[in-house]
């Protein structure tokens, strides 16, 4: 059925690779294998509790890590199905692609990256512990009940994982996937935070319409049901029978200027959305250190104490982390 329906640019599960081979499944492809594991995993239910941009929002309206997910993962089949990609891979990559972000969204990354450069001089990238968590850190049982350490997913969906993120650069210039699908997931992520995050900052009172840069009004659209068409759109017209995921230029320009203007109003410490930020920011700061001296970790060598903290930390969901650091850092109502 693939070689039939799909573009000769997409990628068969036939030919996918684990690190370790199984035997394949009688009904799924290899790329639904690996999105019902992510699915069912832990680390996936705890995206439900993360911060995606406004730290633990009292509305019921505002994004979370797990509806990013969602809303990258529908932009990311809606480019695949038009392009005749896998969409498989892509729903797989998309699910996976931020199970390794901390608590409190990017604030978290940052103090969890500042933390290990200064104890180890070592980095901390939300991409790379997403793929150590499907390669290590989840479990799954094998047909004999066994526990097995990593969802062993394929290499074209941990290529993908590994590959998604590029920051607040420009839109083009990063390193590419192995696949398209990849690709896909990587413009999907950035059509879906781009918008939505506007959507939450308009809402949250935080932007005013009027403010948006009117290169972005006129190029992309009034509302975010506009822009996320005319994005998702433009990158299907311009990458079809190309074997690359491109923009235009007249609609990648007004979408380097929405995101220097979310850097600037959204994104930057100094804004008002932000200032919470750092007393999160101080807190996972705070949670490193102590759990270095912690008894839990004081038999692990220094690396691999602080990756051991790290995974501890980045695992934590918004609330978990509020809870543990009100625990053992503020002090307790006389009981007695």
């Amino acid at each position: 059925m693939e070689d039939k329906i799909l573009s000769p640019w997409a990628a068969r599960s036939r030919q996918a690779k684990r690190l370790f081979p199984e035997e394949e499944c009688v009904l799924r492809t290899a790329y639904q294998r690996d999105r019902d594991r992510i699915i069912h995993s832990k680390s996936f239910r705890r995206l439900k509790h993360k911060t995606q941009v406004f730290l633990a929002p009292e509305g019921d309206h505002y994004r979370t890590r797990l509806t990013h997910t969602f809303e990258v993962m529908q932009i990311g089949r809606t480019i695949s199905r038009s392009l005749r990609l896998n969409e498989d891979l892509t729903e797989a990559i998309a699910l996976a692609h931020d199970l390794g972000h901390p608590p409190f969204g990017h604030a978290g990354e940052e103090a969890l990256n500042e933390a290990v450069g200064k104890r180890i001089g070592g980095w901390f990238r939300h991409n790379e512990q997403s793929l150590r968590i499907v390669d290590l850190i989840e479990k799954r049982f094998s047909s004999e009940g066994d526990k097995i350490s990593g969802l062993n997913l394929t290499l074209e969906v941990r290529d993908g994982i590994l590959s998604h993120s590029k920051g607040l650069g420009p839109i083009e210039g990063f390193s590419k996937a192995s696949t398209l699908e990849g690709e896909v997931v990587k413009v999907a992520d950035q059509i879906a935070y781009l918008n939505h995050d506007l959507d939450d900052a308009i809402r949250a009172q935080v932007v005013v319409e009027k403010d948006i840069p009117m290169i972005v009004k006129k190029a992309l659209g009034n509302t975010t049901t506009a822009r996320i068409k005319t994005l998702v759109e433009d990158v299907v017209f311009n990458s079809k029978d190309k074997g690359e995921i491109i923009f235009s230029h007249s609609v990648r320009e007004p979408m380097d200027t929405l995101k220097d203007f979310l850097k600037n109003c959204l994104y930057q410490p100094t804004s008002l959305a932000k200032k919470e930020e750092e007393k999160a920011r101080g807190m996972i700061l705070s949670l490193y250190d102590f759990l270095m001296e912690a008894e839990r970790f004081v038999n692990f060598a220094e690396d691999e104490r602080s990756q051991a903290v790290v995974d501890f930390i980045a695992g934590m969901t918004d609330r978990y982390a509020l809870s543990y650091y009100s625990e053992h850092f503020l002090p307790s109502p006389w009981k007695g």
